[in-house]
């Protein structure tokens, strides 16, 4: 497909959804140990929001078109992927170029999609889970018996560690902007949920847990966010940062942190190399994948948009409004 063109949203300036339009943009070409994949969707995540806003750009070597997940069939392989991947299903984390008709993404990083699942679906997986497992699970070291607490419950990372954690008997307390919002992490299988607006989540936190805390916060908000979490941390507790909205400075309680043995971890996961991600992906396929391909696993999808109506998409993402993962359709077939 060398010299061929594509549509793709790959915005020339920093601004507002606005900016994003289809362009022509040449399909690229696998690399060795990638393949090329025909998109059929694309899920839309914050980072992609920070990235227009010129935020958050993209690691070196990686594509200025914005997308970090996707679904599609693999129609190309580069060096050392064996051509019986051509044809195949699968969705893949990628480090940018998924809002285009094609992409390229490392074979260690793609998984199937399994008849359980459609590919609107399987597009929203990738990231958060993704995410959640190492996050929660790997570096927040959560298991079974475990009590957790998670913001942003309505969040694409939110729904998708409500999932994971009722498949792994751990009991999540989830945070959201509004009662209604709170009703709807319930539904989705929440243990209790706290309206942040209108509750003291320190304070609730502790009346649900007798006072004991929980083993394990995953926190998006930063900023002073982070002192208030730590109250909420049981002894030896972990706190996990992945994003820092509300800033990425924080005042901490050194004598306290010893005092109650307490971890503070936290990591971005684009910019990792394609081993590590390898490695996950490898986790994913054998402990998590199989509750996917039986359907006890899947995304929570708010809303659908045609890939030219990207800038729509990002603007309900702005508004805060969606429950669950924003999926942009590519192909229609």
């Amino acid at each position: 497909m060398t010299g061929q063109t594509m549509q793709a949203i790959d915005p020339e300036a920093h601004g507002g959804p606005e900016v994003l339009r289809l362009v022509e943009r040449p399909v690229p070409t696998p690399a060795a140990g990638e393949v090329l994949i025909r998109v059929a969707a694309a899920g839309v995540n914050r980072p992609d929001v920070m990235q227009r806003e010129g935020k958050y750009p993209p690691p070196p070597g990686a594509s200025s078109i914005l997308g970090l997940e996707l679904s599609g069939e693999v129609v190309a392989v580069g060096d050392g992927v064996d051509d019986t991947a051509i044809g195949q299903q699968v969705c893949a984390l990628v480090a940018g170029g998924a809002y285009a008709n094609y992409a390229v993404a490392p074979w260690g990083q793609c998984l199937p999609v399994p008849e359980s699942l459609s590919m609107i679906e399987a597009a929203a997986l990738p990231e958060t889970v993704f995410t959640v497992w190492t996050n929660l699970f790997e570096r927040g070291y959560a298991a079974e018996g475990d009590t957790v607490l998670v913001h942003g419950g309505t969040s694409g990372i939110g729904t998708t560690a409500i999932a994971l954690c009722r498949l792994f008997g751990v009991t999540i307390i989830v945070t959201a902007g509004s009662r209604e919002k709170c009703e709807q992490a319930l539904a989705l299988g929440a243990d209790h949920a706290i309206d942040y607006k209108a509750e003291d989540f320190v304070a609730r936190v502790k009346e649900i847990t007798g006072g004991r805390g929980v083993d394990v916060v995953l926190d998006m908000v930063g900023g002073d966010y982070l002192p208030r979490n730590l109250q909420c941390l049981a002894e030896d507790g972990r706190h996990v940062s992945i994003a820092v909205q509300r800033g990425a400075t924080a005042e901490i309680p050194i004598f306290d942190i010893m005092r109650r043995r307490l971890t503070l971890t936290g990591s971005t996961l684009r910019g990792r190399d394609a081993a590590f991600k390898a490695m996950v992906a490898d986790e994913l396929a054998r402990t998590v994948w199989p509750h996917v391909a039986e359907g006890r696993l899947r995304p929570v999808i708010d809303q659908v948009y045609p890939l030219s109506e990207a800038a729509a998409a990002h603007a309900r993402m702005g508004a805060g409004d969606h429950v669950g993962k924003i999926v942009l359709q590519v192909t229609s077939d």
